[in-house]
């Protein structure tokens, strides 16, 4: 049996709003988190050892990371060239250029001529060579669009047409593939897809390339022992014969991948048996606390509270507030912020409630049914400013309700003879606004 370790979408150098900056190495938090997640991958290879390591994709952001990035990805992978364990390298969306054509984030080694490390910007068949036997490797880079939509032949085609056209030309070219593979040597299809079938995670929004959707079956065939992916940040299975997954992300990028486990996998191959292991990583932790203070008498309290009550230690936090604009001056920030310490990092998102989409009294609600007049004097209970002119409001309400329809025209000389009292304010203004 080969042994082989599978992982997809590193995307080193994202995230960097989520972190802060390490005093003692001048670099972004968040970059030594995913330095140190993959250096744990790799520190399992070398542990196994395994026989061969698949990159599914998407080694950083985008096809030009900074040198420092590059450096810390490369560190890592030269452990497995040191090691002499063959690496697949496969481009994904994120590592192309805008144009689509090549790999440019990944080309390098190959440009270098790094021992053992194969780049798979095109679709191609590659006999790889390990230590317990020869294996088949098919790279599928990520397709997209552009390559068709500048050429004659696409002029006047609706975009689920070019996508048809592009997934026919691609079931004619894996087909050319396929039948070049020699049928006794373990073979594993590596393709950085969208699958019809897939559950989408935070890739949607990390969108550096535009692709298109890959029908399951074009994938699935017989003549793959394993089928290894990458593209989705989620690890899910979604074929067992042949066994196609995606490992999923090795970090979280952001909140979207909060509730996610990040791993790797690791396989067992041989022609015509596969199993496999998904591996979590012990990622840094995402928290997003959701707190409604609206309602509450002492807001500050209650997000202290909640803040209490959650496991934030070195998690990146996303603190989520409900509260009314005369409830903001009660609030500290301050003290927010030595609650808060424990955490990694943390963002504050408070939300204003209208006053306006809520009742100044529950006895007013839209879920109560009180009559007029007895509304009127709920009201007027909580208005302490017009206790001496209540009963004349009152009884002047009680005269609008009994008169004719008619006669209102006339209620203005009527309404000016209720007497009023010291400073308040004028009674028909007030019976206007009630």
């Amino acid at each position: 049996m080969i042994r082989l370790l599978h992982l997809s979408d590193i995307h080193m150098g994202s995230g960097f709003s989520h972190g802060r900056l390490n005093p003692e190495t001048g670099l972004n938090t968040r970059l030594e988190d995913f330095v140190a997640t993959l250096g744990r991958c790799i520190d399992r290879a070398l542990a196994e050892p395994v026989d061969l390591v698949l990159f599914g994709g998407d080694a950083f952001p985008d096809a030009t990371p900074p040198p420092l990035v590059q450096q810390a990805f490369a560190g890592q992978f030269r452990r497995l060239a040191d090691a002499q364990i063959p690496t697949v390298l496969l481009v994904g969306n994120h590592d192309q250029h805008a144009q689509g054509q090549g790999g440019a984030s990944l080309c390098i080694y190959r440009t270098l001529g790094v021992p053992g490390v194969v780049v798979g910007d095109r679709l191609e068949t590659h006999r790889i060579e390990t230590q317990r036997g020869p294996v088949q490797v098919v790279t599928l880079p990520w397709l997209t669009r552009s390559t068709l939509l500048t050429r004659p032949e696409t002029e006047g085609l609706s975009m689920a047409e070019v996508n048809q056209l592009l997934v026919d030309r691609l079931r004619v070219a894996l087909e050319g593939e396929v039948r070049r593979l020699d049928p006794d040597l373990p073979t594993i299809l590596l393709a950085h897809v969208m699958t019809d079938t897939a559950s989408f995670g935070a890739e949607r929004f990390l969108a550096a390339g535009r692709g298109f959707t890959v029908p399951m079956a074009l994938l699935t065939r017989s003549c793959f022992d394993y089928v290894a992916l990458g593209h989705v940040h989620r690890h899910q299975i979604l074929c067992e014969q042949p066994l196609t997954l995606y490992p999923g992300s090795i970090e979280r990028v952001d909140f979207s991948e909060e509730h996610e486990d990040k791993g790797y996998v690791l396989v067992e191959l041989a022609r015509g048996e596969v199993k496999a292991e998904f591996c979590p990583l012990p990622v840094r932790p995402f928290r997003t606390l959701s707190v409604d203070v609206s309602a509450a008498a002492e807001p500050q309290a209650a997000l202290l509270q909640a803040i209490a009550a959650s496991e934030i230690e070195a998690a990146v936090v996303r603190l989520s507030y409900k509260i009314r604009p005369d409830q903001l001056d009660q609030l500290e920030s301050s003290v927010l912020d030595v609650a808060l310490q424990a955490a990694h990092t943390y963002t504050l998102h408070p939300e204003l409630v209208s006053q306006l989409s809520r009742p100044r009294l529950p006895a007013l609600g839209t879920e109560n049914t009180l009559e007029p007049m007895s509304a009127l004097q709920a009201y007027l209970g909580t208005r302490e400013d017009l206790a001496e002119i209540a009963p004349a409001l009152v009884e002047a309400a009680q005269g609008l309700l009994s008169a004719d329809p008619d006669d209102l025209w006339e209620m203005d000389t009527e309404v000016e003879t209720v007497p009023s009292a010291p400073d308040s304010v004028d009674d028909s203004r007030q019976l206007r606004l009630l």
